[in-house]
């Protein structure tokens, strides 16, 4: 029982190292595009963003009281080949 709560939390670790791994290439890739690709429609549908935001959440307690957020996350064509990217390595490393 314990071996495969085991593999669970090793296999949720590393999507949860996949995905925050890929989000930071894909904003590289993002940023590279938008400093070398002339303005074109290419440019435009790689790095036009869909953002997704959640909060804020006000947490009011007796003595301390304080605001989370808002978090929000922006992805891009090359945010998801980034997550590809990174998850094709992590695959065929470990």
């Amino acid at each position: 029982m314990s071996e495969s709560i085991n593999i669970r939390t090793r296999l949720l670790k590393r999507g949860v190292l996949t995905a925050v791994a890929g989000l930071v290439l894909g904003g590289v890739f993002t940023r590279l595009a938008e400093v070398f690709l002339p303005l074109s429609a290419a440019r435009t549908f790689l790095t036009a963003p869909a953002s997704m935001s959640v909060g804020p959440f006000y947490i009011d307690l007796v003595a301390v009281s304080f605001t989370l957020g808002p978090v929000s996350v922006a992805v891009n064509v090359l945010t998801l080949v980034g997550i590809a990217v990174v998850g094709v390595v992590v695959r065929a490393w470990v």
